[in-house]
């Protein structure tokens, strides 16, 4: 999976009338390093390890897409056949956002975060998948980005997601992982998980007109005494968010084509 010769050398996509790159820059992306070709489908772990561990597991012969600040991404052949990136955004919106204002304006036009996150409220269990259908903006980057309290994602994406087998939840984002507050009012909020870059994602994709969903593995209980999946479940939650994501877009170019 060594790095290859960018093809990527100049801006090509378009949204609406404007180049992305208009108000970035004239050569391409600043901070990602295109060592091969972006699909327009895109999956986001926020984790590089996760990145490979999907990429592995989903994709055909994968070629770095990019290895630049140690935001590992590929792209290889999905099993439609269909080119298909996966690429990390670091943690939190202000990482997540450089990473996918840079990937649209390469060419992504169907996004999906396949991130982690905390149950906030019993009966969400540790090691569930959850599809976000509506992210609550407690964030700063998405309230710079223009969102207001409550955003959604692509209603077919989403409806995708619980299809394939993912619970439907209200996620809310926040800036701290580690959060000094001692007793976050998330729950009272009507959120039943927490996160910290979907609402910065479905952001800056309604801003540019893509679509975009969030499907999150629960790695955390939140409550009296903080729970946490062990380190070989994680790894093995991650390449379970590629394999449903994965089937969720396989889904819905099923239905497209019927």
């Amino acid at each position: 999976m060594a790095p290859g010769p960018s093809r990527l050398d100049r801006p090509r996509a378009t949204v609406g009338a404007a180049l992305v790159w208009a108000t970035v820059s004239s050569q391409g992306p600043i901070h990602l390093r295109p060592a091969t070709e972006l699909a327009a489908r895109v999956l986001l772990p926020g984790d590089p390890h996760r990145a490979l561990a999907v990429a592995q597991a989903i994709l055909a012969e994968p070629l770095m897409f990019n290895h630049a600040r140690g935001l590992w991404g590929y792209t290889g052949r999905a099993r439609d056949g269909a080119p298909l990136s996966v690429q990390s955004t670091g943690m939190g919106g202000a990482s997540a956002a450089i990473v996918i204002e840079e990937l649209i304006g390469l060419g992504a036009r169907t996004l999906i975060r396949i991130g982690t996150c905390a149950a906030v409220v019993p009966g969400i269990g540790l090691g569930e998948l959850v599809a976000a259908e509506a992210v609550l903006c407690a964030d700063g980057t998405s309230a710079a980005l223009g969102a207001e309290e409550r955003i959604e994602p692509d209603p077919g994406l989403t409806a995708a997601l619980v299809a394939a087998g993912a619970r439907a939840v209200t996620a809310i984002s926040t800036d701290l992982f580690y959060d000094p507050r001692p007793e976050p009012v998330w729950a009272a909020t009507g959120a039943e998980v927490v996160e910290m870059e979907a609402a910065t994602l479905l952001a800056l994709t309604r801003r540019h007109g893509v679509r975009a969903a969030v499907l999150l593995a629960v790695t955390d209980e939140l409550g009296d005494e903080r729970r946490r999946v062990e380190r070989d479940q994680l790894e093995q939650l991650g390449v379970r968010l590629g394999e449903l994501a994965w089937s969720a877009l396989a889904g819905q170019s099923i239905r497209r084509e019927g």
